[in-house]
């Protein structure tokens, strides 16, 4: 099983959806904005990935600045709430495979937790080739 915290007004998560989908998977898509994870989940994604819970708060196009949240004085918790109440200031996509969970920035970053092999040539909206005709990674 796959699945996808999507935003489909953003280019890297629908390529990564592509990227997805070009292993021969349908995943379990959720739209977060539509559907965001409650404090609960997205603290196990964030755990589950290894990172640091700011490293997965977007400031582009986000009420980021506006809220002081480069400011030390938060706490993870509270980041974590400002999260849950703005899902636009989570960063997507966050895909979750079984061999784990993933920030997929850049988009070709989901190859290294897919467990099936590309099943063709695959190419950025962009243009950028990410898997030659072979289905390997360029």
């Amino acid at each position: 099983m796959v699945k996808i915290f999507h935003n489909p007004k953003c280019g890297t998560s629908r390529n990564t959806l592509a990227l997805i989908r070009n292993s021969g998977v349908d995943p379990e898509v959720v739209l977060y904005l539509e559907t965001p994870p409650t404090k609960d989940q997205l603290k196990k994604l964030i755990s589950d990935m290894s990172i640091p819970v700011k490293d997965v708060l977007r400031q582009k196009g986000t009420p980021y600045e506006e809220l002081d949240l480069g400011n030390p004085k938060w706490s993870d918790e509270v980041l974590l709430d400002f999260m849950t109440t703005y899902p636009i200031l989570i960063n997507r996509p966050i895909v979750v495979t079984q061999i784990g969970t993933k920030l997929c920035r850049p988009s070709e970053a989901v190859l290294d937790i897919l467990v099936n092999p590309q099943m063709g040539a695959f190419s950025k909206e962009d243009g950028e080739v990410v898997i030659n005709e072979k289905g390997s990674r360029v």
